[in-house]
């Protein structure tokens, strides 16, 4: 990583057992409140004091003039699974100190007994080795608590929890096997995690019926905990696919929250309105439902994700042998193109699996088929035979109307949605938040600091029943963000989407400063 700043060493934290305290800032305490300049007394992993208050002597005190202190942000969509249990550093250098994964249907456990059908599955977006998984959410999160900047909390990935009843297969479950999935789906819920989650463009949770996410949809109004989806269009068929999220929740009680809500495509932009529209009544008809959003016109995932999902029904073997059979192709090659919102100039190679094809990351699929003397479609179908479908892209999908109508609308909070890969990232992986409050907020004026703040703490952390996480208030956990609203920003760009953020300038976690700017180190 270029420009990085560093976790700061063990030896610098501050112990559990002291005291600190943060004086002269700008408090911003999550609620949406305007900002009050104040201080905030640190003791063990909680807040003690905020505002105005005596104050101990002999305590260690961080100048915060000029600064603002806010609570640790929460990234309430995250696919960062893996790599949270890692000394990786992108989300604590943006003032993350929470996030939300399991998203879009993933989620590194339930594992079957042979773990390969989920790896399979799971690793366009989880970017692991060739062996992980576990048993049980309590087992991950039980790993989960070592991790060493964020606290970890976990959806059950619809996906997942397929792979581990029926495998790789598509289409409906018979009653004994979506049976056995409530009961799973219950205990993993008991067991810690903090919802449930769908992937319905992803196989094989794209192929389930109704029937099927209302059974398990119930059992997680149930237990009284969240639903998010990455519903099944965002397309030509968005407004189909958030009626039939809202049946959902309507029917079952469920908590729903929509994830990443956009409209794809210039031909659809005028749908996210109605989108919205449908939302808007279904909260004022009694229906508890929300959404979140990233601070980026594009979007990224697996390409494999263009191609109808049905060519993906067992797996990767099975999806290269129909991509490559001469009668089946053309039909995929024909239904690929008509589903395509964002033409193929719009659709950049993000990473890729060999040595063979890195020379086309960074470039479009569009390009790619000119230096193949191809069709786009079909040059797309010969890397996803030549990389076994280890293609990762990045999509121009949306927007800046519509970017900005998400970011500011009430119902929002905001996500990085951020993934790693062997490439080049999206670079909402290292500079969502600094970008939200630097340029959406304090140069473009979308929303002003308290609500942007408010979006990335409160709101998430009642999202999702996050105790006493999300605001700085007394008997709070200190999750804490100091940052400089002069310098806070992103350099990080689509060419370059590793530099790292600048303007964070401190970062606790439960008590603990596990980030300064001042500390710098390479990669």
């Amino acid at each position: 990583m270029e420009d990085a700043v560093d976790p700061v060493d063990e030896g610098k934290q501050v112990t559990t057992n002291d005291q600190i305290v943060l004086s002269g800032g700008l408090l911003a305490d999550g609620t949406g409140a305007p900002l009050a300049p104040g201080d905030l007394l640190i003791g063990g992993d909680r807040i003690l004091e905020i505002g105005h208050f005596t104050m101990p002597s002999q305590i260690p005190t961080i100048d915060c003039t000029g600064l603002i202190v806010a609570p640790g942000f929460i990234d309430g969509h995250s696919h960062s699974d893996l790599q949270v249990l890692e000394n990786r550093p992108e989300k604590i250098a943006q003032g993350v100190t929470t996030e939300v994964v399991g998203n879009c249907g993933f989620s590194p456990y339930p594992a079957p007994a042979n773990s390969d059908d989920l790896v399979d599955f799971a690793n366009g977006l989880f970017c692991g080795s060739e062996r992980w998984g576990w048993d049980s959410a309590k087992e991950y999160l039980n790993a989960a608590r070592s991790a060493p900047f964020v606290n970890v909390f976990s959806l059950v990935g619809h996906g997942s929890l397929r792979i581990w009843m029926a495998g790789l297969r598509q289409g409906a479950l018979s009653k004994r096997e979506l049976d056995a999935m409530e009961q799973r789906l219950a205990e993993e819920l008991q067991k810690g995690a903090c919802g449930f989650s769908t992937g319905l463009m992803y196989a094989p949770g794209s192929s389930a019926p109704r029937e099927e996410l209302e059974a398990l949809c119930a059992v997680v109004a149930r237990h009284d905990k969240t639903y998010a989806t990455h519903m099944r269009d965002y397309s030509d068929r968005l407004v189909e696919a958030v009626d039939e999220q809202i049946e959902l929740a309507r029917k079952t009680g469920c908590r729903l929250q929509i994830s990443h809500l956009q409209a794809v495509g210039s031909r659809n932009w005028p749908l996210q309105q109605v989108a919205l529209e449908k939302i808007e009544r279904a909260r004022d008809a009694g229906i508890d439902v929300t959404f979140d959003c990233y601070p980026y016109i594009c979007g990224s995932t697996v390409l494999t994700q263009l191609l109808p999902q049905w060519v993906l029904d067992g797996g990767v073997g099975p999806m290269v042998a129909r991509l490559s059979d001469p009668e089946l192709r053309p039909k995929i090659a024909a239904r690929t193109d008509a589903d395509l919102a964002q033409g193929w100039n719009n659709i950049l190679i993000a990473a890729v699996a060999s040595p063979k094809n890195q020379r086309l990351v960074g470039k479009s699929v569009a390009e790619i088929a000119f230096i193949k003397g191809q069709s786009p479609v079909e040059a797309a179908i010969d890397l996803l035979i030549e990389e076994a479908g280890r293609v990762n892209m990045l999509e121009v999908n949306q927007s800046e109307a519509n970017l900005r109508q998400t970011l500011s609308h009430p119902l929002s909070n905001v996500i990085s949605d951020g993934f790693y890969v062997q490439g080049r990232p999206h670079p909402r992986l290292s500079g969502t938040f600094p970008l939200l409050l630097g340029e959406i907020c304090l140069k473009r004026g979308w929303l002003t600091l308290p609500e942007a703040i408010r979006k990335i703490t409160d709101l998430p952390a009642r999202r999702f029943r996050i105790p006493q996480r999300g605001r700085l208030a007394p008997g709070y956990f200190a999750d804490i963000t100091v940052f400089d609203p002069s310098r806070v920003s992103s350099p990080a760009t689509y060419e370059n989407p590793r530099l790292a953020p600048v303007g964070i300038r401190h970062v606790f976690r439960n008590g603990r400063r596990v980030f300064g700017e001042e500390e710098v180190w390479t990669q």
